[in-house]
């Protein structure tokens, strides 16, 4: 079920404040960026080579990622795996002793879908899975 690692996701306060290091320092390449309306979020995508880093911007002041920047501050969110089939993937996760966050599944870029694992199953990692599907 664990197939590869599709993207490392950064949250952070502005977007475009952002890309000035990571783009512009590192050099790292943009591949795309788009808002989720639906789940209040921008990602942006650049490509780390055999995978992607994804900048994950809150849009509005309510969204819960403004709790996690108050508290943590800009730096590492989740870990997503890529899958053939997110929602498969989720009922799945009870043979590995796994649990979903509630309200899962969720969208994800490019019309796919995607669902985080309970952290406090995962050894406090948050994982995510995603897939076209």
């Amino acid at each position: 079920m664990f197939k590869e690692v599709d993207h490392i996701a950064i949250v952070v306060r502005d977007t475009e404040e952002a890309l000035n290091f990571y783009r512009d320092v590192l050099k790292l390449p943009l591949l795309f960026s788009e808002e989720l309306t639906e789940i209040g979020v921008r990602l942006t995508h650049l490509d780390m080579g055999n995978l992607r880093l994804q900048l994950v911007q809150p849009l509005d002041k309510g969204h819960p990622l403004n709790d996690h920047l108050e508290k943590f501050g800009e730096g590492f969110h989740h870990v997503a795996w890529k899958v053939d089939d997110t929602e498969a993937s989720m009922n799945n996760l009870n043979n590995f002793n796994l649990k979903p966050k509630p309200n899962e599944p969720h969208p994800a870029p490019n019309n796919g879908t995607a669902a985080f694992i309970d952290p406090k199953d995962t050894r406090g990692l948050l994982w995510e899975l995603t897939s076209t599907k």
